[in-house]
């Protein structure tokens, strides 16, 4: 139950400041108390045209995913994130959507440095196109997270990941200066290893920015974290919160509570146990390596991208493999079933991910039992649920015991709930909130849950993609002119070169098929020669509609001699017109369906 309170009767909201007295007109009826900043700053700063901060969301603010925000100040740019967004159902086709950078062109010299929070994809999976794009300004992040950045460009533009500049941040006590901007770091829980939040700090606004994060309770091996020093920082500060946990009620499980779940399905499990879950997992992981060590078993890890990412977390020393402990899928079959465990990808439905090709008994070495034990390690992002319910259809059927968060917590999520964002601007206290990261709704609830704890609504901007947030020593506001921010496709190695137009001849093959209608035309008299051949994908099987085609071919050396048939110069595009049209009508009186006519004219 998200917690409410009556903001007319509140005494004061825990954002706001001591009121300072000065001698001014009185302030008009209605006008906004956000822009009066000078009223609780004691010593003001005198505003002048380039003491602007502007806040730049260009994904990330309507949808999972495509995470990227611009900061600027006067000439000085910094950004954070590159992430991509996967394909909806009504993209066909499509790889994966990208943030618009048109915005930047013509800025990219001003561009003082590419930051990454952490290396989800949803992070840096546009990092090898917009890092091109953007003339390859210098990058910023943690070791994990930009060694990730630097195999996905290299895996695009061979040899390319050697002329990146890259800071690492190997002391979260680091400060740099970028410009305008001086730039910190903090650490946040979050399900990938090198997860960081960043605070910008310029003369006009300090922002604070944890990336993803959760609040994780009674971690194993470390101290929880605690934001409180957040709220010492310069003000004022604009705290930007990911706000996916914003309709979330449940309580959390602990980490310890979870990986005692994991450890007694293991041990438990009559055969083969597999396990999936996301290959940025890194921990989880390892604590399956260290807890097979210790019973004696053996681990095959199965995954371009989790082998991956286990090779780069071993290479930087995050992870110490025991010996022996790790085998090949293809020697799993040599040991007994209850000593193998197979830790894979594929907890999201994905069509060629590992465990979508053991469910789909295309995997060329293992083959599900009934006696395996499968678990479901990882959660449901937003948009797969179609996907990953069908693998879970289709893993019942093959086997007896299928676990995952629904009836036992074996995850936990890297994504907070309500009471985290309570606790959250509870201890940092900022002067203006910005909700980010997720669906418009998300933002709006968690715009309700400050404002429910005692959060002026004035102080909080719930933006879209494209949105231009502007601070000043003297207020902020939202600017009514948005900067572009269209879909940009990446269909194999088409970067943008699938636009709306296409995409939407792509929709209606999908639903209605295409129909070719190939006429030859004796351009002497316009008339048809023999019988217009017709072909049909996706529209009518033509064995089985001989009435419909004839009545079509009919139709449309009708359709020729009435627009070709005089003799005359023909204007053959005219003619290609109608029939597309008239046939286009035609079809859909006989069928109510509407397919894509193409059709095709050869003068003989």
């Amino acid at each position: 139950m998200i917690e409410q309170k009556n903001l007319a009767t509140a005494k004061k909201p825990f954002n706001s400041r001591p009121e300072v007295k000065f001698n001014r007109a009185p302030r008009k009826e209605g006008q906004s108390p956000i822009k009066t900043w000078h009223e609780t700053n004691p010593a003001p700063t005198i505003w002048r045209p380039d003491n602007t901060l502007k806040i730049i969301p260009l994904g990330g603010c309507e949808e999972v995913g495509r995470n990227m925000t611009v900061f600027e100040y006067g000439q000085d740019i910094v950004i954070l994130d590159m992430g991509l967004q996967f394909p909806e159902e009504d993209m066909p086709g499509i790889d994966y959507v990208i943030p618009n950078v048109e915005y930047l062109k013509g800025k990219e010299k001003n561009i003082r440095g590419v930051i990454f929070s952490h290396g989800h994809l949803d992070h840096i999976g546009a990092a090898p196109i917009l890092l091109n794009q953007l003339g390859n300004p210098q990058i910023i992040g943690r070791p994990l997270t930009l060694e990730m950045v630097k195999h996905r460009v290299e895996d695009l533009y061979h040899g390319a990941s050697k002329k990146l500049k890259t800071l690492y941040i190997k002391d979260m006590a680091e400060k740099i200066s970028l410009g305008a901007f001086t730039l910190s770091f903090f650490q946040v829980d979050h399900a990938i290893m090198d997860a960081m939040g960043v605070i910008l700090e310029t003369p006009s606004a300090t922002v604070i920015h944890p990336g993803d994060w959760t609040i994780e309770k009674d971690p194993v091996g470390r101290k929880a974290i605690n934001y409180s020093q957040l709220a010492n920082l310069k003000r004022p500060t604009i705290l930007m919160l990911e706000s996916l946990g914003a309709t979330v009620t449940k309580e959390p499980v602990t980490e310890e509570e979870m990986l005692n779940n994991l450890y007694t399905l293991i041990t438990k499990a009559p055969g083969r146990v597999i396990i999936t879950t996301f290959s940025s997992q890194i921990t989880r992981i390892r604590q399956i390596l260290e807890f097979a060590t210790q019973n004696n078993k053996k681990v095959a890890l199965d995954g371009f991208s989790m082998k991956l990412n286990i090779e780069l977390a071993t290479k930087l020393g995050y992870v110490k493999i025991p010996k022996g402990v790790i085998i090949t899928t293809d020697k799993a079959h040599t040991y007994p079933d209850n000593k193998v465990i197979i830790v894979c990808t594929g907890g999201q439905g994905e069509e060629m991910a590992a465990l979508s090709r053991i469910v789909a008994g295309n995997h060329r070495f293992v083959k599900i039992k009934k006696e395996d034990t499968v678990i479901f390690s990882s959660s449901v992002i937003p948009g797969n649920e179609r996907t990953v319910q069908r693998v879970k259809d289709n893993l019942y059927r093959q086997s007896d015991n299928v676990y995952h968060s629904d009836i036992i917590d074996v995850h936990i999520s890297g994504h907070s709930n309500i009471e985290g964002i309570k606790e959250m601007l509870r201890e940092i206290r900022p002067d203006y909130f910005i909700p980010v990261y997720a669906n418009h709704y998300f933002l709006k609830e968690g715009a309700k849950i400050a404002q429910g704890i005692g959060f002026r609504k004035d102080k909080i901007f719930v933006p879209d993609n494209g949105s231009v947030i502007k601070f000043t020593n003297i207020g902020a506001e939202i600017l009514k002119n948005k900067v572009p921010t269209n879909y940009v496709f990446v269909d194999g190695l088409g970067v943008g070169d699938v636009g709306e137009i296409v995409l939407r001849d792509r929709q209606m093959l999908a639903e209605d098929g295409m129909f070719v209608i190939v006429t030859v035309i004796d351009k002497r008299t316009g008339q048809v020669k023999g019988s217009p051949d017709i072909i049909s994908r996706g529209f009518i099987y033509l064995r089985e509609s001989k009435d419909l085609l004839s009545l079509t071919r009919k139709k449309v050396i009708e359709i020729v001699d009435k627009t070709a048939g005089h003799g005359g110069p023909v204007n053959w595009t005219y003619v290609k017109d109608e029939i597309r049209n008239k046939i286009g009508d035609f079809l859909a009186t006989k069928t109510s369906r509407r397919p894509m006519i193409l059709p095709v004219v050869i003068e003989v």
